[in-house]
C-alpha cells in the first residue's frame, strides 16, 4: 500500500489526478466570494472605443485631402481587410464559447475525461476541437473543470489545445490560406502535438502546490443569461481590442519596414521562425484572427507563418497575464517555458514533415 501524506503535507500530484482540488477541510479553497464583483463595472474600455471612433472621423474630415499617399492607402486596404475577413470569425467563435460557458456545466466534462492522465490528457486535448473560443474563454473554462475535480494536467491541455484546434479556428485557417490545406493539418496536428506533451510533461512532474485554487469568476448564484451576456462581452471586448491591434501591427509592418529587412530574416530558416514566434506572443492577436495576419506576412516561409500560428494561442502576453491571475506567477514560471519549447519543437518537425 502506498503511504498516505503526512497532515500539512501539500497534496501529492496523484491525489490531485485522482480527487482534483476536493479539500474536506476547506483549509486550502479560496473564500465563497472571490471572484465576485465589489464595485461599479467599469467602461473605460467603451469610451476609449468611443473617443477611438470620434477621433477616426474627425480625421477623416481634417485629413481627407492630405492621407492620399500610395503607402497610406496601402496600410488602410491591408488593415481593413485583415479587420473584416477575421471579424465574424472572432464574432462567432466568442458567442458560441460563451453558450458552452454558461449553459454546459462544467461537470460534463468531468464525467467524459478519464481518470487516468495517461488517456485524461489525449482525451482533454481532442476535446479541445469542441469549444470554439479564443485564449480568453480557454483560461476560465479551465479553471473551472478543476474546481469541478478534473485533474490538473488534462485541464491545462484542454486549455492550451482549444484557442488552436477548434472547428472556427481551423475554417478561419483554411480561409486564410486558400488551396493550402497543408496549412491547416500542420496547425492542427502541431498544436495538438504540443497540448499533449505538455500535458503528458506537468502530470508526470507537476505540483499542485504550483497552482492556486481556482477561483470564481461569476456570482454562483447568476442566472445562465446573465453569465453569457458577461462573458460575451468581457471576451468580445477584449479579443476585439487584440485583434485591431494586430491589424494595425500587421499593417504597420508590411508599409513602414523595408522590404530588405524582411527579406534578410525571411531567408533565414530558423531565425524567420524565431522571430515570427516572438511576434505572435508580442501581438497577442485571439486565434479566430492570427491566421489572417499571418497570410499577410507573404514574405516569410509557410514553416515560419506556422510558428506564428501555433506559438500564438499558448504563448503570449494576455494568456500569461490571464493565467497568472487565474494560477498564480509560480504556475507561470514553469508553465510558459515548458509550453514554449514544445510549441517550437513541434513547428519545427510538422512544418519540416508537411510544409
Amino acid at each position: 500500500m502506498p503511504e498516505r501524506p503526512s497532515p500539512g503535507a501539500p497534496p501529492a500530484l496523484g491525489d490531485s489526478l485522482a480527487h482534483g482540488w476536493d479539500d474536506p477541510d476547506g483549509q486550502n479553497l479560496p473564500p465563497a466570494d472571490w471572484g465576485r464583483p465589489t464595485g461599479p463595472r467599469r467602461t473605460a474600455t467603451i469610451w476609449l472605443f468611443a473617443l477611438f471612433i470620434i477621433a477616426l472621423a474627425v480625421g477623416n474630415a481634417w485629413l481627407s485631402d492630405t492621407l492620399t499617399s500610395e503607402a497610406f492607402l496601402a496600410w488602410a486596404t491591408i488593415f481593413t481587410a485583415i479587420s473584416l475577413q477575421a471579424l465574424p470569425f472572432l464574432v462567432f467563435g466568442v458567442a458560441l464559447s460563451a453558450a458552452l460557458s454558461a449553459f454546459v456545466p462544467a461537470s460534463f466534462w468531468q464525467r467524459v475525461i478519464p481518470r487516468r492522465p495517461a488517456l485524461a490528457v489525449p482525451v482533454a486535448g481532442l476535446s479541445g476541437a469542441v469549444l470554439p473560443g479564443c485564449e480568453c474563454a480557454s483560461v476560465p473554462v479551465a479553471s473551472g473543470l478543476m474546481r469541478q475535480g478534473v485533474a490538473p494536467a488534462a485541464a491545462l491541455t484542454f486549455l492550451l489545445a482549444a484557442p488552436a484546434i477548434n472547428p472556427i479556428v481551423l475554417v478561419a485557417t483554411a480561409v486564410a490560406f486558400p488551396n493550402q490545406p497543408e496549412m491547416v493539418a500542420a496547425r492542427f496536428l502541431a498544436s495538438l502535438g504540443a497540448a499533449v506533451v505538455v500535458g503528458w510533461v506537468w502530470a508526470r512532474f507537476g505540483r499542485t502546490d504550483w497552482l492556486r485554487p481556482p477561483r470564481r469568476h461569476h456570482d454562483p448564484d447568476a442566472s445562465k443569461w446573465l453569465v453569457f451576456r458577461e462573458s460575451m462581452q468581457h471576451d468580445l471586448m477584449h479579443a476585439g481590442g487584440f485583434l485591431v491591434v494586430g491589424g494595425l501591427a500587421a499593417a504597420t509592418l508590411n508599409v513602414l519596414v523595408p522590404r530588405d529587412w524582411i527579406t534578410a530574416v525571411a531567408d533565414r530558416p530558423v531565425l524567420s521562425v524565431l522571430v515570427l514566434a516572438l511576434l505572435a506572443i508580442l501581438l497577442s492577436i485571439c486565434s479566430e484572427a492570427d491566421a489572417f495576419v499571418a497570410a499577410s506576412l507573404t514574405a516569410f516561409s509557410p514553416t515560419a507563418k506556422l510558428a506564428f500560428l501555433v506559438v500564438g494561442p499558448m504563448v503570449d502576453l494576455k494568456l500569461i497575464a490571464l493565467q497568472a491571475g487565474t494560477f498564480g506567477w509560480s504556475f507561470v514560471y514553469r508553465f510558459v517555458p515548458l509550453t514554449l519549447a514544445m510549441t517550437l519543437i513541434f513547428t519545427f518537425g510538422i512544418g519540416w514533415w508537411l510544409l
